[in-house]
């Protein structure tokens, strides 16, 4: 797949849009902050990523709980930041988070659905494009997943 130059805040203000009714239907405030910055990917595949880190947020959240979206800029690197007022991940969990098929909590799991396979592709795909992904979460008050990833070349 040929890499772009593509809009980080752009392609995420298309992705709250198309989950703003998931997120309202729960009663999730969806926001989205931050500045226009373009890194070298695949669309398709940053449209995933971001796309599956705001859905995990929605589906993990709490009722009246939100979802916070941030693109910044940081010297030579953008961070796309996802945090939510969720359920949150114990600190045992947040280490095989991004482990195939791991599920943090089975019968939650059972109840949204998926195969445990998001987070796991996620972290590769950040991977594969020369970023990393971090994790931070708090059980009982929610999770901040961030990517950091290589500016563009002017």
């Amino acid at each position: 797949m040929k890499k772009e130059g593509i809009d980080l805040y752009e392609l995420s203000e298309q992705i709250v849009s198309r989950l703003q009714n998931v997120a309202q239907n729960k009663g999730i405030t969806m926001t989205l902050t931050g500045e226009p910055v373009t890194v070298k990917t695949v669309r398709k595949i940053a449209d995933e990523v971001i796309y599956n880190l705001c859905d995990n947020a929605i589906k993990y959240n709490r009722p009246d709980g939100s979802v916070k979206v941030s693109i910044t800029r940081e010297d030579h690197q953008v961070l796309l930041k996802v945090e939510d007022t969720g359920i949150g991940i114990s600190p045992a969990d947040q280490r095989r988070v991004f482990e195939r098929f791991y599920r943090v909590d089975t019968s939650r799991s059972r109840e949204i659905g998926g195969t445990g396979l998001g987070l796991s592709i996620v972290k590769h795909l950040v991977a594969l494009y020369g970023g990393e992904i971090g994790v931070e979460s708090e059980p009982g008050k929610g999770t901040a997943f961030t990517i950091c990833l290589p500016l563009a070349p002017k």
